[in-house]
Parts: structure tokens; sequence; C-alpha cells
């Protein structure tokens, strides 16, 4: 399976939106790659890794980002479930799905989305496997905005601005850059 194949069958090749999308993809899988390789007493599978990496983001389309140029009718907070559904109906095993749908902030509870009101299936989405871990770990080190494209966040930056959002993001995090050896 080409993830390039499936994202073209949802964004247009040569669009801001497709550019976007690929550029930040292939810097999360990228980085996630690099990541897997400094633990492999974890056994992590870099192959999954390199294409749930790539997918984890294809639901943005859905979602209203104007700053990324995403015009669809859903919060952006949802593109993580709404591209488990993309990756789901393409018939893509789960895990692919999984990765896209747990990779928001350091994961989401289910009591975070009933606490919070949020609008998303009530189900925790938080990652579980290795593979799910460094992705979204690695997701967070690069912005999707075009202003910040070339700007790498640090793992001090990161937990601050997850604390900001909610310290259990902060904490998870926290303890997965132990767990990964992040820097």
């Amino acid at each position: 399976m080409d993830p390039l194949d499936i994202i073209e069958r949802y964004y247009r090749k040569g669009t801001a939106l497709y550019a976007i999308l690929v550029d930040h993809s292939r810097q999360v899988a990228d980085k996630s790659l690099a990541i897997a390789r400094t633990v492999p007493h974890l056994s992590p599978d870099l192959a999954f890794i390199e294409k749930a990496a790539m997918l984890h983001d294809v639901g943005i389309f859905k979602t209203r980002a104007a700053a990324i140029g995403c015009d669809g009718p859903h919060p952006y907070i949802c593109h993580g479930y709404l591209g488990r559904e993309i990756l789901d109906a393409e018939g893509l095993p789960q895990a692919y799905g999984l990765v896209a749908e747990r990779h928001t902030g350091a994961g989401i509870t289910l009591d975070n989305i009933r606490t919070a009101g949020l609008p998303l299936p009530e189900r925790d989405m938080v990652p579980v496997t290795v593979e799910e871990k460094i992705i979204c770990c690695a997701d967070k080190y690069f912005s999707k905005s075009p202003k910040n494209k070339n700007k790498v966040m640090t793992r001090d930056s990161i937990i601050k601005e997850l604390a900001r959002i909610n310290k259990g993001h902060a904490r998870r995090f926290s303890q997965w850059a132990e767990l990964l050896n992040l820097e």
C-alpha cells in the first residue's frame, strides 16, 4: 500500500492543501522513524510507522482550519476520528485508523471529551501501542501552518503547549518522551 495513493483519492495533487498535508506527513514520518530507531528494544514496526505517519492527518480536509486551507464542516479537533473513518472505509487494517484517531494532542480521554463537551465520539482516543505513541509524539514537533512549517518544536516547548491545553496531555507526553528517549 502506498500512502500517497490513498491521499490522492481525497486531495488534489498540486494544490496547497495537498502540499501542506504531504510535507507535514513526511516530516512526521521521518521523525517517527528516527525515534523508532533509537528504541529497538521496544520492537517498533518501521514499515507500519512510515505508512501510518503519512496517513495520520488524512481527515483534515473534512474540518474547518482556514490557516491551512481546510473548509470542511467539522471542528478541527475531529480530524483524527474522521481520518480513522476514511482509512477504515479504504479497507486498511484497523491499526492505521487507530493511529489517525489517537494522535491528536497526546491522545484524548473519554473524560476529556465529556468534561469539555468535545464534539467527538465518546470513547478513549489515547495511543496504546508503541507505534501510536511514536507517531503521536513525532507529530507534536511540527506544525502544518505554512508560516511555521520550518519550525521544529522542542520537547520542553511541546510539554508547555500541551499543559496549556490539558495537564494530563502534558503528563502523558512527558512519560512517552522518557520511554522514547526524546530530546
